[in-house]
């Protein structure tokens, strides 16, 4: 069996053509992501594409300077760069890395070169980048209309999806950040999720311990 079986944590990588994937290879290289890097800046031009092997990153709106809230999650299943899949060069929103990641990045020109080059990649790729819109259309309709409790506990199951294990590395503020609420509710929403025996939450740590009951009080909103 080859890397792209063996090796490959990337879902997308291990799941295109082998063809596609040789196309891509000799231009990716493995990086260590820190808390808090930038991946992306919207309305910036896009310097690189990150396939995620670990960890988690967060596409981010900004209303304001000072406002922002997620609109959507990249882990293991997914990559950054979803604008050149569309054949545009400039970020829509700003991404950066949520809890510390593992990834295999590559220079935009080789990855937009090889897009050029293979209709196949292209059209494997934007298959990822149609279910990336639904995510983020649906998480802007779930913000607008469900409770912070429902909203906290689709959050753990998307962010448990895109993981591996049972442990999430975030803090109450971040996860206000993400949230786009005020730090005391998210503290109290977690709470109120702990007592009902779901997660277990201590200081910049949630633990799953009920999946079944997350995705109950989820509803249809996961």
């Amino acid at each position: 069996m080859d890397y792209q079986t063996l090796q490959a944590k990337s879902e997308l990588l291990r799941r295109m053509s082998a063809d596609d994937f040789a196309r891509l290879r000799p231009h990716l290289a493995s990086v260590f992501l820190e808390l808090r890097a930038p991946l992306e800046t919207a309305g910036q031009k896009i310097e690189a594409v990150y396939f995620l092997e670990s960890g988690l990153a967060s596409v981010v709106a900004r209303t304001s300077p000072a406002t922002e809230a997620e609109v959507g999650i990249i882990g293991f299943e997914g990559m950054t760069g979803s604008a050149l899949v569309m054949g545009d060069d400039q970020a829509n929103f700003d991404c950066y890395v949520q809890s510390t990641c593992e990834a295999l990045r590559i220079e935009a020109v080789p990855f937009v070169e090889a897009l050029e080059d293979s209709p196949t990649l292209r059209s494997f790729l934007l298959r990822y980048v149609q279910y990336f819109h639904v995510q983020t259309s649906y998480t802007a309709s779930i913000n607008a209309r469900q409770s912070l409790e429902v909203r906290l506990a689709r959050w753990l199951l998307m962010c448990s999806d895109r993981t591996v294990g049972d442990r999430l590395m975030i803090t109450h503020e971040f996860l206000s950040i993400m949230l786009g609420v005020r730090r005391p509710g998210v503290t109290v929403g977690l709470q109120m999720i702990e007592s009902y025996g779901y997660i277990r939450a201590r200081r910049g740590e949630i633990t799953m311990r009920d999946r079944d009951g997350l995705m109950t009080l989820a509803q249809d909103s996961y």
